[in-house]
């Protein structure tokens, strides 16, 4: 279908092409992505009172059901830094590096297979079977966990941990673009992301608890750690095929007929229109290669990479960081709590302000800047730290408060900034992917040879990272000001003249007619 001529710019058309609200009715505005007069105007007038009402059914099954989840996913990984305090080294004969290459081993099948995994997520007529399955697996080798015996058992069980939890979260993050317009999706993430933060207090609680249990039925505490919250794992793994939702055409028992219409409709415009869900639908080998060549995406993923080296950094450490300050290590893992509480807050409440002012940069710049203080108070402090324990303890919590924004900001705005539906999965999955690969720089730069000298190089590399992501995202904000300043001065002749419809289509979010999200 050609371009309307209704006294509507081919301009405001490409910003309708970002829009998935109500807006003023102007004829069909949406003409042209292939919705007829009648859905555009069941869209723009769909009661409010009704709107909410399909969100709030929306957000009571598919968030709670997803941060728990991801909660297990956190504590299921990072749990081998409480144990660590509890014996484990010893009774395991480890030495050196060797509690870092078990930690950092975890990355390497992780990042490898996220990719794949979202591109075979999209072959499940049902996310919830193939999620689930992943679920029960890695809480098997969880369980499995607390039976080893040496360190080429643990990091064999690292590694496949790894391969089964590698698909859940930008599986996860895929889920939620699909259910939710642009508008809603950050503080969403930020409630299932939260859950990372939450793990790292409920690890210390559960681990506080857990850990009291040395010696019964012949099994060291540190290793019932992994053996109850393995069996926790599993029975929530169950849960995801009756309880997690799936897909708007697969939810007739739970939203009626006008919601499953007002759903579809949102997820047409916020594709770009009919033609490009069709012709963007199946894997494509260039979808990749345009992902690999797009500067844009490098930047997103630092913001990300940056996010994980503080986040895994600390989760992995805390506990040995908190008993260097002289306390034992039933205090050491309770005092882990508050800085992971205060992250979670932090997470939520600066996602609800990006979603109200519709603006991600300033969103990761200001949390960013409160890390970069973090590590300023600990960086030339925390060599003093049984002298200086108030400053140190405000920096961790300062750091946490920061870092946990920081990634539901990221994979907001990469979610909003990439037009197809097969793309984005792939896109999402590779953002988080490179972000991940932070986790490996975070397994190394607290070394325990560092612990009497304040871990300066750990320290040092979360300031120097902190500022870095400041600068590039500010470049990066820039970058899409400038390329939708670009699109924005091209004439609906001068378009006409270079493309057909079918072409814009295929384009994706590099057609003319798409705006970045700032």
């Amino acid at each position: 279908m050609g371009l309307q001529n209704d006294g509507v710019s081919l301009n405001a058309i490409g910003k309708d092409l970002e829009k998935t609200s109500q807006v003023e009715i102007v004829d069909n505005k949406y003409a042209n992505l292939g919705i007829n007069h009648e859905d555009a105007e069941f869209f723009e007038t769909f009661p409010e009172d009704k709107h909410k009402k399909m969100l709030r059914k929306i957000d009571f099954r598919l968030v709670p059901m997803l941060a728990l989840l991801y909660l297990c996913a956190h504590i299921d990984r990072a749990n081998i830094g409480n144990a660590k305090i509890e014996g484990m080294l010893e009774d395991l004969n480890m030495t050196g590096i060797q509690y870092n290459i078990a930690v950092s081993v975890f990355f390497v099948p992780y990042i490898l297979l996220e990719v794949p995994s979202n591109v075979l997520l999209k072959r499940f007529k049902r996310p919830s079977t193939y999620l689930g399955m992943l679920v029960i697996a890695w809480g098997i080798v969880m369980i499995g966990t607390g039976f080893v015996k040496n360190f080429g058992g643990l990091v064999a069980c690292r590694l496949i941990l790894a391969a089964c939890e590698a698909g859940f979260f930008p599986g996860a993050v895929y889920l939620i673009t699909k259910w939710y317009a642009q508008k809603q999706v950050q503080t969403r993430l930020a409630l299932f992301y939260c859950a990372s933060a939450l793990s790292g207090a409920f690890s210390g609680l559960l681990a506080f608890c857990i850990a009291k249990m040395d010696g019964l039925g012949g099994v060291a505490g540190w290793a019932w750690i992994f053996i109850l919250e393995g069996i926790a794992t599993v029975f929530i793994g169950v849960m995801c095929f009756v309880v997690m939702p799936d897909t708007p055409a697969l939810s007739h028992k739970w939203l009626n007929e006008e919601e499953l219409r007002y759903l579809e409709i949102q997820t047409t415009i916020k594709e770009g229109g009919r033609n490009t869900q069709e012709a963007q639908h199946k894997f494509k080998w260039s979808y990749l290669t345009d992902l690999l060549t797009d500067y844009k995406v490098f930047l997103q993923a630092f913001i990300l990479f940056t996010a994980s080296v503080c986040a895994y950094g600390l989760k992995f450490t805390m506990p040995s960081i908190t008993k260097s300050m002289g306390y034992t290590s039933a205090q050491a893992q309770l005092l882990t709590i508050p800085p992971y509480v205060a992250g979670a807050i932090s997470a939520v409440g600066f996602s609800m302000l990006s979603d109200k002012f519709q603006w991600r940069a300033p969103f990761v710049i200001i949390p960013m800047s409160i890390v970069l203080l973090g590590f300023c108070i600990l960086l030339p402090l925390a060599k003093n730290i049984t002298l200086q324990i108030p400053a140190c303890y405000i920096g961790v919590m300062l750091i946490c408060i920061g870092q946990y924004p920081t990634n539901p900001a990221g994979s907001a705005w990469i979610s909003g900034n990439l037009a197809g539906d097969t793309k984005r999965a792939m896109g999402i999955a590779l953002n988080i992917a490179l972000g991940n690969s932070g986790g490996l720089l975070g397994s190394f730069m607290f070394l325990d040879s560092e612990a009497k000298k304040g871990y300066p190089t750990g320290f040092g590399i979360g300031l120097g990272l902190a500022a870095a992501v400041i600068m590039s995202t500010c470049f990066l904000e820039w970058s899409y000001w400038s390329i939708n300043k670009k699109r924005a001065a091209m004439s609906e002749e001068e378009i006409e003249s270079k493309y057909n419809e079918q072409q814009l289509a295929r384009m994706g979010d590099k057609s003319p007619l798409y705006r970045y999200k700032l």
